[in-house]
């Protein structure tokens, strides 16, 4: 998915772990003259720099720096943060490319080996932060696919599903945990229904007893509070594949 940079706005500053420095963007001039060294920036980190220049995703204060010293660029590599305490870098794999957006690795500080993180910076901002609020990669693996990417989408036809900063709050405002336990509300309709995912990634055994993934999204008035969600008879299932349903903007079967 393509980065919702007003949802990357609101996760970066609703998480304690990615530190800014506000009214510190960096100006077209100087961003330009970085991509002179290293190449294009891909466009969610682009706009990190242009909206807050200095700053860490890292998650600990760090000063504004020459980009074109501050980073280290090897190969196709591109560093762009080094973890405070650990020494892990994370960098930008330059020949990964999708929607302009460079996959982001981990290396650890003893480790010649790469460990993938995600599919953007974007992606990697909401992973730090969805790990940080205990949620792992995510609540269900569509959506854990989804946050490698973006921190949650707002689409023009009023599908929103969540990022890390909000899917905590609505789950508990609405009281999932309470009437429907082995479900999770992971966005909404804007128009007063909840698009719902089980929290496993697996429906109970069919008939023949095998196991198969469970990735349906159903649709449900918030208000309903109903426990088996997929079989109450006022659910409605818009999709078993999240991402290709978002990407073909989240048209209602």
């Amino acid at each position: 998915m393509r980065p919702d940079l007003v949802q990357l706005r609101g996760l970066i500053e609703e998480s304690p772990t990615i530190f800014t420095l506000r009214g510190e963007g960096l100006p077209e001039a100087r961003i330009l003259a970085a991509e002179s060294v290293v190449g294009p920036l891909p466009p969610s980190y682009r706009w990190w720099l242009a909206e807050y220049g200095g700053g860490s995703p890292a998650g600990a204060p760090a000063a504004a720096t020459d980009l074109t010293t501050a980073w280290r660029l090897d190969g196709d590599l591109l560093r762009f943060c080094t973890e405070p305490g650990t020494g892990d870098t994370y960098q930008f794999v330059l020949g990964r490319q999708a929607y302009g957006e460079y996959a982001v690795t981990r290396r650890g500080a003893d480790d010649a080996d790469e460990e993938y993180v995600a599919d953007s910076f974007a992606g990697f901002l909401t992973v730090r932060a969805a790990r940080h609020l205990g949620l792992g990669a995510g609540p269900t693996p569509a959506v854990a696919r989804l946050w490698r990417s973006t921190p949650g989408v707002l689409l023009p036809n009023g599908v929103l599903v969540y990022g890390p900063q909000d899917i905590l709050e609505r789950n508990e405002t609405y009281e999932v945990g309470d009437y429907a336990p082995d479900w999770i509300l992971i966005g909404d309709n804007s128009g007063g229904s909840g698009l719902f995912m089980r929290r496993h990634g697996h429906d109970r055994d069919d008939d023949s007893g095998s196991e198969h993934d469970r990735a349906t999204v159903y649709l449900l008035d918030l208000g309903a509070g109903e426990r088996d969600i997929d079989t109450c008879g006022l659910s409605e299932p818009m999709t078993d594949d999240l991402l290709d349903w978002l990407r073909h903007g989240a048209v209602r079967p």
